[in-house]
């Protein structure tokens, strides 16, 4: 059972930190990382807008988003390992898999009435939007265990720190980056239309909202955001993803 070798790991790490080394990686890699942002530094400039305020709104925004998903693919994640299997996933899995199909939208009045147009609500909001995706990958991933494995951590009765390490972080490692990407990627709708509902004076559903008369400048700003999400997805998630489909199929 190849997870439970740390020397493999450790060879994976390095190839992938290799790559580096070629210089066409290390400036596409920079291009991609600066591309988004001097777009919308361009773009404040040619549409007449206040650079400080779209960057502040862009920000904030992201900060967001990835304080949200933070707290989202922990929880989702301690769900996960906790319910997969065992007695209380009988109970448990239905329960969120209804959960998950409740339209999350018709919360919002509801949590806006209660906390206001507060960060708390936006980012609640985003951790319920995030986490089910996130959860219910990483529990298909976990069912899938050969099990074989399980049969093997039993025989040399690896538990504590080592399970965690060598068996159950990269086993679900898969679904927690396959469940992360569908989950961001829903979150950043929800994100700016949660903003521009609960009516925030701050972040992109702030710039949106305030540009909603300007068709020109609502067009390039959701290209903008496109764009953004994009080099996000292409330098961060697609290179985890094929790395952990790699480490799967050995």
């Amino acid at each position: 059972m190849k997870h439970l070798q740390p020397s493999h790991r450790i060879h994976h790490l390095g190839v992938g930190a290799g790559i580096y080394k070629n210089l066409r990686y290390l400036i596409a890699t920079i291009v991609i990382v600066v591309l988004p942002f001097l777009f919308f530094l361009v773009f404040s400039k040619v549409a007449s807008l206040s650079t400080k305020d779209l960057f502040v709104d862009l920000f904030i925004s992201m900060a967001r988003l990835f304080f949200s998903y933070i707290i989202a693919v922990t929880l989702g994640w301690l769900m996960a390992v906790k319910f997969y299997k065992g007695k209380g996933s009988a109970v448990a899995l239905p329960f969120f898999d209804v959960m998950q199909s409740f339209p999350t939208f018709a919360l919002l009045p509801l949590l806006s009435l209660v906390w206001g147009k507060s960060e708390f609500t936006i980012m609640f909001f985003l951790v319920i939007t995030i986490i089910w995706p996130i959860f219910f990958t990483i529990v298909s991933q976990l069912k899938l265990l050969k099990s074989e494995w399980q049969e093997m951590i039993t025989i040399y009765k690896i538990s504590g720190w080592h399970y965690f390490r060598y068996y159950l972080w990269p086993a679900s490692l898969p679904g927690l980056i396959t469940g992360s990407i569908i989950g961001l990627g829903e979150g950043w709708e929800a994100l700016v239309a949660t903003e521009i509902i609960v009516d925030h004076p701050i972040g992109l559903g702030n710039f949106f909202k305030n540009n909603s008369n300007q068709g020109i400048i609502t067009a390039v700003g959701i290209f903008g955001l496109l764009l953004l999400i994009f080099c996000i997805n292409k330098l961060i998630w697609l290179p985890l993803l094929e790395w952990s489909h790699r480490r799967s199929e050995e």
